[in-house]
């Protein structure tokens, strides 16, 4: 039998230690994920504290409520951020430093589905920017978005349409995708250069669906690459479709509904999305977006509390 070297040094470390010793010498953790899933780390997303209110709802704050609910990481939505300036990045992240918080992802909102050469080149340059900022926050993950076509301008259409719109008059989705893949192949090397994970959502337009999603994905062989697993963006039969992105997901941001939704809501089964992650071995950060009409102070902590029980965490 053919004997891997992680496993022959997990074996051999494990064989070494005494009794005595064991409480003070670091255990190395399985190759094989734990039935309770406590390989993952909970994170709170800074958009559970404000839903594009009128008023914006400060990062500090959002790091310093995660640090007293025992909670290990923030993701930050780059929208709710007070300004790019230097001095404003490097403050966040010494607080969440001072804080004992990781910041784990940045959020941006751009798009690439456009046939002006013009517009996608300003996205390519936007994305690139946030990329640097992620690296200057020491943040190792951000999320992209494909961009939709804007043919359906109401966002409650859209969601009466599932995220779905018509193509621009006279263009296909066949250009759409090759304009979204061609644009992501252009943020790659900047990516890659500031270490920082590109995570695609599966979000509205051309990755509502499992095949958009990966139709996109599939075109990247890359570490720098993979996708973001929003809970609550597949609006039917969404445990299925999670099954299928699962093995590419980097990241994931899990919705929760207290008092109802803002747009609308979903009753997901978090143990059994907790099964799905747990069964291609996925090790990474569940992060929080509380997006409920219950006040957050109250809606953030019941769902952290419901999450902590499904995954069978301690934080």
């Amino acid at each position: 039998m053919k004997i891997s070297r992680r496993s022959f040094l997990v074996s051999s470390s494990a064989a070494s230690l005494s009794a005595a010793s064991v409480s003070a010498t670091p255990v190395l953790h399985s190759a094989t994920p734990s039935a309770s899933g406590h390989n993952i780390k909970l994170g709170i997303s800074s958009y559970s504290y404000w839903h594009f209110k009128e008023v914006k709802y400060p990062i500090e704050r959002v790091i310093e409520h995660a640090s007293e609910l025992g909670v290990p990481a923030v993701d930050v939505l780059h929208r709710q951020m007070e300004s790019d300036d230097p001095a404003y990045l490097q403050g966040l992240k010494r607080h969440a430093f001072i804080n004992g918080v990781n910041l784990i992802a940045l959020s941006i909102h751009q798009g690439f589905v456009s046939p002006d050469p013009a517009e996608r080149k300003k996205n390519i340059d936007h994305t690139n920017r946030c990329i640097e900022m992620a690296n200057a926050m020491g943040i190792p993950c951000m999320r992209l978005n494909s961009g939709r076509w804007g043919t359906v301008r109401s966002f409650t259409r859209l969601m009466e349409l599932r995220g779905v719109e018509p193509p621009l008059e006279g263009h296909t989705e066949d250009e759409a995708f090759k304009w979204v893949i061609d644009s992501i192949e252009q943020c790659l090397p900047v990516a890659e250069k500031n270490g920082v994970i590109l995570a695609l959502e599966n979000h509205w337009g051309l990755t509502s669906s499992v095949e958009g999603l990966l139709r996109i994905a599939n075109a990247f062989d890359s570490p720098y690459f993979g996708i973001l697993m929003d809970t609550g963006n597949f609006l039917e039969d969404p445990y299925t479709k999670l099954e299928q992105i699962a093995p590419k997901t980097v990241f994931v941001q899990a919705k929760t509904y207290y008092g109802g939704g803002e747009w609308y809501s979903l009753d997901l089964d978090y143990e059994r999305i907790a099964k799905i992650l747990r069964d291609v071995d996925y090790r990474g950060y569940v992060s929080l977006e509380f997006e409920g009409k219950e006040d957050a102070q109250t809606g953030v902590p019941k769902s952290i509390e419901m999450l902590r029980k499904a995954f069978g965490l301690t934080c």
